[in-house]
């Protein structure tokens, strides 16, 4: 399916770019009640999504177009080895999550930063909910996992994992990434009983 484009921006507007050939067979719309997520959201300014998940759409880099304010882009991480999660520097808005490889070519879009998101279909996996046995589990994992894999292993094979808004030709990311000290970390996690 060839899909649309939807245009998409941070909270402000300054930050503002294009996904292209949005469909539900060429991305995953995924909800994630991670606390990863949740201390994201927390750290860049935003409401808490708690006890509510991150909704994210599951995309390719060489879908990404950024059409202005792309001197606003920023990156941080939440550990040393965490995913990178690109945001707007004018208002604080998440926009994106991506590995720190460009090789594992994947771009989590954040849902609530379109105007219309009924072109992303339904949502087809849940991450970290809270099973009534009070642990935490996945609904829909195999259908993300397949269709990241299906996504993801075509661009590495082709090379088409350097078509890239977020890292330059030799895989370095286009910003510095800010790694969140603990001490700022630690607060934005729940507390352990």
């Amino acid at each position: 399916m060839a899909g649309v484009d939807l245009s998409f921006a941070c909270d402000c507007g300054t930050l503002r770019g294009t996904l292209s050939g949005v469909s539900p067979s060429n991305g995953t719309r995924a909800e994630c009640f991670c606390h990863d997520c949740r201390a994201a959201e927390l750290y860049a300014g935003q409401p808490d999504p708690a006890p509510g998940a991150v909704q994210v759409y599951q995309t390719v880099p060489d879908r990404v177009r950024f059409d202005a304010g792309e001197d606003q882009l920023a990156v941080f991480s939440l550990s040393e080895k965490g995913l990178l999660r690109w945001r707007a520097r004018c208002c604080g808005a998440l926009l994106f999550n991506t590995a720190r490889s460009p090789k594992l070519a994947f771009a989590s879009f954040r849902t609530d930063r379109l105007a219309d998101d009924a072109p992303l279909g339904p949502i087809k996996a849940r991450a970290f909910i809270r099973k009534p046995n009070g642990k935490r589990g996945h609904e829909g994992g195999f259908k993300f996992l397949a269709g990241l894999v299906g996504r993801v292993l075509p661009r590495l094979l082709t090379g088409r994992w350097k078509q890239t808004p977020f890292f330059t030709p030799d895989g370095t990311p286009t910003r510095d990434i800010h790694v969140v000290p603990e001490a700022e970390r630690s607060p934005l996690y729940p507390s352990k009983p």
